[in-house]
Protein backbone atom coordinates (compact mmCIF):
# COMPACT_ATOMS: atom_id res chain seq x y z
CA UNK A 1 0.00 0.00 0.00
CA UNK A 2 1.60 3.33 -0.91
CA UNK A 3 0.31 6.03 0.84
CA UNK A 4 2.62 8.51 -1.83
CA UNK A 5 0.91 10.76 -4.88
CA UNK A 6 2.24 9.71 -8.12
CA UNK A 7 3.99 13.10 -8.75
CA UNK A 8 6.42 12.39 -5.85
CA UNK A 9 7.66 8.93 -7.25
CA UNK A 10 8.62 10.54 -10.00
CA UNK A 11 11.27 12.81 -8.14
CA UNK A 12 14.40 10.79 -7.45
CA UNK A 13 16.27 11.03 -4.54
CA UNK A 14 17.86 14.31 -4.09
CA UNK A 15 21.14 14.05 -5.66
CA UNK A 16 23.48 15.70 -2.49
CA UNK A 17 21.34 13.81 -0.32
CA UNK A 18 22.25 10.59 -1.88
CA UNK A 19 26.27 12.20 -2.32
CA UNK A 20 25.94 12.78 1.78
CA UNK A 21 24.52 9.44 2.51
CA UNK A 22 27.58 7.74 0.66
CA UNK A 23 29.85 10.42 2.89
CA UNK A 24 28.77 9.42 5.91
CA UNK A 25 29.34 5.66 5.32
CA UNK A 26 33.19 6.39 3.67
CA UNK A 27 33.68 8.47 6.94
CA UNK A 28 32.12 5.78 9.06
CA UNK A 29 34.16 3.20 7.57
CA UNK A 30 37.40 5.39 8.43
CA UNK A 31 38.15 6.92 4.95
CA UNK A 32 39.10 10.64 5.01
CA UNK A 33 36.98 12.45 2.48
CA UNK A 34 37.24 15.84 1.09
CA UNK A 35 33.78 16.49 -0.31
CA UNK A 36 33.91 18.83 -3.47
CA UNK A 37 30.73 18.03 -4.82
CA UNK A 38 28.51 20.25 -2.68
CA UNK A 39 27.86 24.11 -3.31
CA UNK A 40 28.20 25.27 0.38
CA UNK A 41 30.80 27.88 1.25
CA UNK A 42 33.11 27.21 3.92
CA UNK A 43 34.04 30.80 4.34
CA UNK A 44 32.39 32.21 7.68
CA UNK A 45 29.49 34.86 6.96
CA UNK A 46 31.34 37.93 7.51
CA UNK A 47 31.65 39.19 11.17
CA UNK A 48 29.13 42.83 10.58
CA UNK A 49 26.96 40.75 8.94
CA UNK A 50 26.42 38.08 12.01
CA UNK A 51 26.75 41.14 14.21
CA UNK A 52 23.67 42.80 12.65
CA UNK A 53 21.72 40.13 13.00
CA UNK A 54 22.12 39.54 16.68
CA UNK A 55 21.04 43.29 17.07
CA UNK A 56 18.02 43.16 15.07
CA UNK A 57 17.37 39.39 16.75
CA UNK A 58 16.83 41.70 20.10
CA UNK A 59 14.61 43.94 18.82
CA UNK A 60 11.14 42.42 20.16
CA UNK A 61 9.13 43.96 17.64
CA UNK A 62 11.66 41.96 14.60
CA UNK A 63 9.86 38.79 16.59
CA UNK A 64 6.28 38.60 15.26
CA UNK A 65 4.85 37.60 11.99
CA UNK A 66 6.99 38.96 9.01
CA UNK A 67 5.54 40.38 5.68
CA UNK A 68 5.20 37.62 3.41
CA UNK A 69 6.25 40.22 0.75
CA UNK A 70 9.79 41.02 2.43
CA UNK A 71 10.43 44.24 5.13
CA UNK A 72 11.18 47.66 3.57
CA UNK A 73 14.21 47.68 4.92
CA UNK A 74 15.30 44.47 2.35
CA UNK A 75 13.30 45.07 -0.40
CA UNK A 76 14.58 49.17 -0.64
CA UNK A 77 18.39 47.78 0.09
CA UNK A 78 17.97 45.22 -3.51
CA UNK A 79 16.14 48.01 -5.55
CA UNK A 80 19.44 50.04 -4.38
CA UNK A 81 21.57 47.26 -4.95
CA UNK A 82 20.31 46.71 -8.40
CA UNK A 83 20.55 50.62 -9.35
CA UNK A 84 23.72 50.54 -7.80
CA UNK A 85 25.59 47.61 -9.83
CA UNK A 86 23.12 47.77 -13.17
CA UNK A 87 22.01 51.04 -13.61
CA UNK A 88 18.36 48.93 -13.38
CA UNK A 89 15.65 51.41 -11.55
CA UNK A 90 13.33 48.86 -9.02
CA UNK A 91 9.73 50.09 -7.35
CA UNK A 92 10.71 48.05 -4.51
CA UNK A 93 6.97 48.01 -3.94
CA UNK A 94 5.72 46.11 -6.66
CA UNK A 95 8.80 44.96 -8.48
CA UNK A 96 10.93 43.00 -5.66
CA UNK A 97 9.50 40.21 -3.31
CA UNK A 98 11.72 38.84 -0.93
CA UNK A 99 12.24 34.77 -0.64
CA UNK A 100 12.87 32.19 1.96
CA UNK A 101 16.09 31.41 -0.67
CA UNK A 102 16.19 31.82 -4.28
CA UNK A 103 15.45 27.97 -4.04
CA UNK A 104 12.12 28.74 -2.53
CA UNK A 105 11.10 31.27 -5.35
CA UNK A 106 12.33 29.09 -7.96
CA UNK A 107 10.23 26.13 -7.37
CA UNK A 108 7.07 28.54 -6.81
CA UNK A 109 6.97 30.49 -9.85
CA UNK A 110 6.32 27.23 -11.90
CA UNK A 111 3.02 26.68 -10.36
CA UNK A 112 2.47 30.37 -10.80
CA UNK A 113 3.28 30.50 -14.37
CA UNK A 114 2.71 26.96 -15.36
CA UNK A 115 -0.10 24.29 -15.53
CA UNK A 116 -0.38 20.55 -15.49
CA UNK A 117 0.25 19.91 -19.03
CA UNK A 118 2.19 22.66 -20.18
CA UNK A 119 6.26 23.06 -20.66
CA UNK A 120 9.13 24.40 -18.86
CA UNK A 121 12.26 25.21 -21.06
CA UNK A 122 15.32 24.20 -18.94
CA UNK A 123 18.64 24.01 -19.26
CA UNK A 124 20.51 21.18 -19.95
CA UNK A 125 22.66 20.44 -17.65
CA UNK A 126 21.22 23.23 -14.93
CA UNK A 127 20.32 23.04 -11.40
CA UNK A 128 18.02 19.53 -10.79
CA UNK A 129 15.55 21.76 -9.17
CA UNK A 130 14.04 23.53 -12.30
CA UNK A 131 13.54 19.65 -13.28
CA UNK A 132 12.04 18.45 -10.08
CA UNK A 133 10.15 21.46 -9.29
CA UNK A 134 7.84 21.13 -13.18
CA UNK A 135 7.76 17.57 -11.89
CA UNK A 136 5.77 18.54 -8.48
CA UNK A 137 3.50 21.05 -10.28
CA UNK A 138 2.61 17.98 -13.30
CA UNK A 139 4.13 20.12 -15.74
CA UNK A 140 6.61 18.89 -18.55
CA UNK A 141 9.84 20.26 -19.22
CA UNK A 142 12.54 20.23 -22.52
CA UNK A 143 16.18 20.06 -21.97
CA UNK A 144 17.60 22.87 -24.10
CA UNK A 145 20.93 21.48 -24.48
CA UNK A 146 24.19 23.65 -23.30
CA UNK A 147 27.78 22.42 -25.57
CA UNK A 148 30.88 23.51 -25.47
CA UNK A 149 30.84 24.41 -28.85
CA UNK A 150 28.16 27.32 -28.25
CA UNK A 151 29.60 27.99 -25.05
CA UNK A 152 27.25 26.60 -23.03
CA UNK A 153 24.34 28.83 -24.07
CA UNK A 154 21.14 27.76 -25.05
CA UNK A 155 20.52 27.69 -29.22
CA UNK A 156 16.89 28.79 -29.38
CA UNK A 157 16.44 28.22 -32.55
CA UNK A 158 16.44 23.86 -31.76
CA UNK A 159 13.39 24.17 -29.83
CA UNK A 160 10.48 22.31 -31.75
CA UNK A 161 7.52 24.60 -32.96
CA UNK A 162 5.44 22.44 -31.09
CA UNK A 163 7.45 22.77 -27.36
CA UNK A 164 7.40 26.60 -28.09
CA UNK A 165 3.60 26.45 -28.50
CA UNK A 166 2.91 24.74 -24.96
CA UNK A 167 5.84 26.42 -23.41
CA UNK A 168 4.69 29.17 -20.25
CA UNK A 169 8.39 29.24 -18.69
CA UNK A 170 12.03 29.37 -19.62
CA UNK A 171 15.08 29.27 -17.00
CA UNK A 172 18.51 31.27 -17.76
CA UNK A 173 21.07 30.74 -15.23
CA UNK A 174 24.44 32.71 -15.68
CA UNK A 175 27.27 32.51 -14.03
CA UNK A 176 25.89 28.86 -13.96
CA UNK A 177 25.70 25.97 -12.23
CA UNK A 178 27.21 23.34 -12.84
CA UNK A 179 28.52 24.41 -15.98
CA UNK A 180 30.45 27.83 -14.79
CA UNK A 181 29.65 29.65 -17.99
CA UNK A 182 28.78 32.99 -18.51
CA UNK A 183 27.65 35.33 -20.57
CA UNK A 184 28.03 38.74 -22.28
CA UNK A 185 24.34 41.62 -22.14
CA UNK A 186 24.02 40.62 -26.04
CA UNK A 187 23.12 36.99 -24.73
CA UNK A 188 20.24 38.60 -22.75
CA UNK A 189 19.03 41.02 -25.67
CA UNK A 190 18.42 37.68 -27.89
CA UNK A 191 16.88 35.81 -25.23
CA UNK A 192 14.47 38.38 -24.31
CA UNK A 193 14.05 39.25 -28.38
CA UNK A 194 13.03 35.30 -28.42
CA UNK A 195 10.84 35.53 -25.47
CA UNK A 196 8.89 38.01 -26.44
CA UNK A 197 8.42 37.06 -29.93
CA UNK A 198 7.12 33.36 -28.62
CA UNK A 199 5.44 34.95 -25.56
CA UNK A 200 7.49 33.11 -23.01
CA UNK A 201 8.39 34.48 -19.39
CA UNK A 202 11.97 34.14 -18.73
CA UNK A 203 12.85 33.64 -15.50
CA UNK A 204 16.90 34.24 -14.62
CA UNK A 205 18.71 32.36 -11.85
CA UNK A 206 21.42 34.69 -10.57
CA UNK A 207 22.76 33.16 -8.01
CA UNK A 208 26.61 33.19 -8.79
CA UNK A 209 26.22 37.22 -10.13
CA UNK A 210 28.76 38.61 -7.50
CA UNK A 211 31.29 35.79 -7.63
CA UNK A 212 33.03 36.72 -10.49
CA UNK A 213 36.94 37.23 -10.96
CA UNK A 214 39.47 39.39 -12.60
CA UNK A 215 37.47 42.05 -14.83
CA UNK A 216 34.62 39.76 -15.60
CA UNK A 217 31.56 41.36 -14.37
CA UNK A 218 28.17 39.68 -14.31
CA UNK A 219 25.58 41.43 -16.27
CA UNK A 220 21.83 41.38 -14.83
CA UNK A 221 19.27 40.54 -17.35
CA UNK A 222 17.01 43.73 -16.78
CA UNK A 223 19.49 45.55 -17.96
CA UNK A 224 17.83 44.98 -21.28
CA UNK A 225 15.68 47.50 -22.80
CA UNK A 226 12.30 46.05 -22.47
CA UNK A 227 13.23 42.97 -19.97
CA UNK A 228 10.53 43.49 -17.14
CA UNK A 229 7.76 42.78 -19.46
CA UNK A 230 8.29 39.41 -19.42
CA UNK A 231 11.42 38.96 -17.52
CA UNK A 232 12.27 38.54 -13.50
CA UNK A 233 15.89 37.73 -12.52
CA UNK A 234 16.53 35.37 -8.91
CA UNK A 235 19.02 36.71 -6.76
CA UNK A 236 20.53 35.07 -3.30
CA UNK A 237 23.28 36.59 -0.78
CA UNK A 238 23.91 32.74 0.02
CA UNK A 239 27.13 32.50 -2.16
CA UNK A 240 28.41 36.26 -2.68
CA UNK A 241 27.82 36.76 1.56
CA UNK A 242 28.46 32.82 2.59
CA UNK A 243 25.04 33.04 3.99
CA UNK A 244 23.47 29.72 2.81
CA UNK A 245 22.29 28.45 6.10
CA UNK A 246 20.13 32.49 6.35
CA UNK A 247 17.91 31.38 3.71
CA UNK A 248 17.44 34.90 2.07
CA UNK A 249 17.11 35.54 -1.31
CA UNK A 250 14.73 37.90 -3.48
CA UNK A 251 12.88 37.78 -7.35
CA UNK A 252 12.88 41.00 -9.21
CA UNK A 253 11.50 42.34 -12.36
CA UNK A 254 7.98 41.99 -13.73
CA UNK A 255 5.31 43.37 -11.65
CA UNK A 256 3.03 40.87 -12.53
CA UNK A 257 4.71 38.01 -12.04
CA UNK A 258 5.83 38.86 -8.82
CA UNK A 259 1.92 39.83 -7.98
CA UNK A 260 1.24 36.58 -9.11
CA UNK A 261 3.92 34.70 -7.31
CA UNK A 262 3.36 36.92 -4.06
CA UNK A 263 -0.35 35.11 -4.29
CA UNK A 264 1.23 31.94 -3.87
CA UNK A 265 3.44 32.47 -1.43
CA UNK A 266 0.59 34.34 0.73
CA UNK A 267 -0.96 30.94 1.12
CA UNK A 268 1.83 28.58 1.46
CA UNK A 269 4.33 30.77 3.67
CA UNK A 270 4.62 33.40 6.01
CA UNK A 271 8.05 35.20 4.56
CA UNK A 272 11.26 34.70 6.53
CA UNK A 273 12.58 36.07 9.68
CA UNK A 274 12.68 40.06 9.59
CA UNK A 275 16.52 39.96 11.73
CA UNK A 276 17.24 37.90 8.37
CA UNK A 277 15.96 40.15 5.92
CA UNK A 278 17.74 43.45 7.74
CA UNK A 279 21.13 41.90 8.30
CA UNK A 280 20.82 41.03 4.91
CA UNK A 281 19.61 44.50 3.77
CA UNK A 282 22.84 45.46 6.00
CA UNK A 283 25.14 42.71 4.08
CA UNK A 284 23.88 44.71 0.30
CA UNK A 285 24.39 48.64 1.89
CA UNK A 286 27.41 47.81 3.88
CA UNK A 287 31.37 47.41 3.21
CA UNK A 288 31.69 45.11 -0.13
CA UNK A 289 35.21 44.26 0.83
CA UNK A 290 34.33 41.04 2.47
CA UNK A 291 33.07 40.03 -1.84
CA UNK A 292 36.87 41.40 -3.33
CA UNK A 293 38.36 39.11 -0.66
CA UNK A 294 36.36 35.81 -0.87
CA UNK A 295 36.35 35.99 -4.51
CA UNK A 296 40.39 36.07 -4.07
CA UNK A 297 40.15 33.22 -2.05
CA UNK A 298 37.99 30.95 -4.58
CA UNK A 299 40.40 32.28 -7.30
CA UNK A 300 43.50 30.95 -5.94
CA UNK A 301 41.64 27.66 -4.78
CA UNK A 302 40.69 27.64 -8.76
CA UNK A 303 44.63 27.98 -9.75
CA UNK A 304 45.63 25.34 -7.61
CA UNK A 305 42.71 22.76 -8.19
CA UNK A 306 42.89 23.66 -12.25
CA UNK A 307 46.71 22.75 -11.87
CA UNK A 308 45.95 19.40 -10.54
CA UNK A 309 43.54 18.33 -13.01
CA UNK A 310 46.38 19.17 -15.74
CA UNK A 311 48.42 17.00 -14.13
CA UNK A 312 46.09 14.07 -15.01
CA UNK A 313 45.62 15.47 -18.19
CA UNK A 314 42.11 17.17 -17.69
CA UNK A 315 42.70 20.40 -19.15
CA UNK A 316 39.88 23.77 -18.45
CA UNK A 317 40.00 27.19 -19.42
CA UNK A 318 39.47 29.20 -16.04
CA UNK A 319 36.17 30.05 -14.90
CA UNK A 320 35.32 33.75 -15.15
CA UNK A 321 32.63 33.32 -12.31
CA UNK A 322 31.23 31.08 -9.89
CA UNK A 323 32.58 28.67 -7.59
CA UNK A 324 33.20 25.45 -9.75
CA UNK A 325 34.77 23.95 -12.27
CA UNK A 326 33.23 22.48 -15.10
CA UNK A 327 35.60 20.08 -16.46
CA UNK A 328 35.75 16.81 -18.99
CA UNK A 329 36.14 13.51 -17.96
CA UNK A 330 38.72 11.41 -19.65
CA UNK A 331 38.52 9.91 -22.45
CA UNK A 332 37.29 6.40 -22.03
CA UNK A 333 35.12 6.81 -18.86
CA UNK A 334 31.50 7.96 -17.74
CA UNK A 335 31.30 10.43 -15.69
CA UNK A 336 29.92 8.11 -13.15
CA UNK A 337 32.91 5.65 -13.60
CA UNK A 338 35.25 9.04 -13.72
CA UNK A 339 34.33 10.38 -10.21
CA UNK A 340 33.87 6.80 -8.47
CA UNK A 341 37.44 6.23 -9.85
CA UNK A 342 38.18 9.26 -8.04
CA UNK A 343 36.50 8.20 -4.81
CA UNK A 344 37.81 5.09 -4.53
CA UNK A 345 41.84 5.94 -4.84
CA UNK A 346 41.97 9.16 -3.38
CA UNK A 347 38.97 10.08 -1.09
CA UNK A 348 37.74 12.77 -2.99
CA UNK A 349 34.15 13.33 -4.06
CA UNK A 350 33.15 15.27 -7.48
CA UNK A 351 29.52 15.05 -8.72
CA UNK A 352 29.20 13.54 -12.33
CA UNK A 353 27.88 15.42 -15.07
CA UNK A 354 24.94 14.01 -16.29
CA UNK A 355 23.29 14.31 -12.31
CA UNK A 356 22.32 17.94 -13.72
CA UNK A 357 21.12 16.20 -17.00
CA UNK A 358 21.83 13.79 -19.79
CA UNK A 359 24.20 16.61 -21.75
CA UNK A 360 25.99 16.59 -18.33
CA UNK A 361 27.28 13.47 -19.39
CA UNK A 362 31.02 13.53 -20.24
CA UNK A 363 32.00 16.10 -17.69
CA UNK A 364 31.96 16.35 -13.69
CA UNK A 365 31.93 19.49 -11.19
CA UNK A 366 34.62 20.81 -9.00
CA UNK A 367 33.21 22.81 -5.90
CA UNK A 368 35.90 25.01 -4.85
CA UNK A 369 33.46 25.61 -1.50
CA UNK A 370 36.25 23.32 1.16
CA UNK A 371 38.82 25.14 3.28
CA UNK A 372 42.02 25.82 1.32
CA UNK A 373 44.25 23.44 3.33
CA UNK A 374 41.82 20.45 2.31
CA UNK A 375 41.63 21.68 -1.34
CA UNK A 376 45.34 21.63 -1.62
CA UNK A 377 45.17 18.29 -0.11
CA UNK A 378 42.70 17.40 -3.05
CA UNK A 379 45.17 18.35 -5.19
CA UNK A 380 48.22 16.82 -4.31
CA UNK A 381 46.26 13.71 -3.41
CA UNK A 382 44.96 13.91 -7.38
CA UNK A 383 48.41 14.49 -8.80
CA UNK A 384 50.28 11.57 -6.49
CA UNK A 385 47.53 8.76 -5.88
CA UNK A 386 45.33 8.81 -8.91
CA UNK A 387 46.11 6.56 -11.75
CA UNK A 388 43.91 6.66 -14.88
CA UNK A 389 43.46 3.54 -17.37
CA UNK A 390 43.14 4.54 -20.75
CA UNK A 391 40.76 2.20 -22.19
Amino acid sequence: MSFFSERIGQIPPYLFAEINNKKAKMIKAGVDIIDLGIGDPDLPTPKHIVEKLSEEAQDPKNLKYPSFVGCPEFKQAVADFYSREYGVKLDPETEVLALIGSKEGIAHIIPTLVDPGDYVLIPDPSYPVYRMAALLANALYHNMPLTKENNFHPDFATIPKEILGRSKLMFLNYPGNPTAATVELPFFEEAIAFAKKHKIPIAHDSAYNKVTFDSYKAPSILQVEGAKDIAVEFGSLSKTYSMTGFRIGYVVGNRKIIKALSVLKSNTDTGQFTPIQKAAAYALNGDQSCVTQYNQIYKERMAAMLDGLKSIGVEVDPPKGSFFIWAPVPEGYTSAEFVTNVLEQTGVIMTPGNAFGPSGEGYFRVSLSVPSERLYEAVNRIKEKLKLVIR
